[in-house]
């Protein structure tokens, strides 16, 4: 049986309301598995409950109701132990402006009860690249090394689990790609990521599994591979050798655009047309082709298609 790095079954959060405001419920009977050793994305639009779902993961919001299991430690029954089991990078940076990076981790490492012949700063900062930086003061620090201390700190107990909210805001292509190589290889050496991001090119390249989440409810859950899928529609690009006619007659449901370059674009839904079709009618046209090219959706479409239709 596959083993599951968290296990939440009928997660429910209500926030209480003020004076004029009524309780908000923010996470609604959720269920959701991560499978162990996955790069699992974790999306939704602002305000879906992602935030909460991680700071109840992390043990800093308390559920209203259901179960969470954190590498096999029900967070009620064993709350050290699964807290222990689970590192998260948060999206805001928040740290002491007068302790080094070496200080934070030392500090982080010892509130997590880690013996020091246990602990790895060294290699931390090294992973992250702040060995340079050990002993300089946090505040002095670009906004992009102090990201990375946030991603050291939250490695210093060695979790299970790396949760990292929204770790490339704002940053630039050097950090993030320092990012990716990090994440990989700790994937590679058997941690299990949870990513929430915006960019969603980032969670189609790097996650196996996505759960989008509205509204604090599961929408869907499925491999990335199977989300993409889902659309039908598909793009037939051609170069043509000659200028198109104005007019070609297509089948039906074909819809045609110009592209720089005089590239041809035909849109069509799969299960409907077939591209043979598509390039009998473009030949039918007079047309030569130099080169041909099929365009996929990208997990951008499935994403605005299943929370839009909420």
């Amino acid at each position: 049986m596959e083993q599951q790095a968290i296990e939440v079954k009928g997660l429910r959060k209500t926030y209480a309301g003020g004076k004029k405001q009524e309780p908000k419920e923010a996470i609604k009977g959720l269920d959701l598995t991560i499978p162990a050793g996955t790069i699992f994305g974790l999306l939704g639009p602002n305000g879906a409950g992602k935030s909460t779902l991680i700071n109840i993961l992390a043990g800093l919001v308390k559920k209203t109701d259901g179960q969470v299991v954190i590498w096999g430690f029900d967070q009620d029954v064993n709350p050290r132990q699964s807290r222990a089991a689970i590192g998260v990078m948060p999206q805001e940076i928040n740290m002491d402006p007068f302790f080094t990076p070496r200080a934070a981790l030392e500090t982080q490492a010892g509130l997590y009860g880690v013996p020091k012949s246990e602990r790895w700063t060294d290699e931390i900062l090294e992973l992250v690249g702040l060995s340079d930086k050990a002993e300089a003061y946090a505040r002095n620090l670009s906004g992009g090394m102090k990201r990375r201390l946030l991603l050291a700190k939250a490695l210093v107990h060695r979790p299970q689990i790396l949760v990292l909210d929204e770790p490339t805001a704002g940053v630039d292509i050097e950090l993030r790609a320092m990012l990716w190589r990090n994440v990989r290889k700790l994937n590679e050496q058997g941690m299990t990521i949870i990513l929430t991001t915006h960019y969603l090119e980032e969670a189609e390249e790097m996650c196996d599994e996505i759960a989008i989440i509205n509204h604090g409810e599961l929408i869907v859950r499925d491999t990335t591979a199977n989300l993409l899928g889902r659309m039908d529609r598909k793009a037939l690009v051609v170069e043509p050798r000659n200028p198109a006619p104005a007019d070609i007659a297509l089948p039906d449901g074909v819809r045609m655009e110009e592209r720089p370059g005089g590239r041809l674009a035909f849109t069509y839904a799969r299960n409907k047309t077939a591209a043979e079709d598509i390039l009998d009618a473009i030949r039918a046209a007079g047309i030569e082709i130099r080169d041909v090219a099929t365009e996929q959706p990208g997990l951008e479409e499935v994403f605005v298609s299943l929370t839009s239709n909420q």
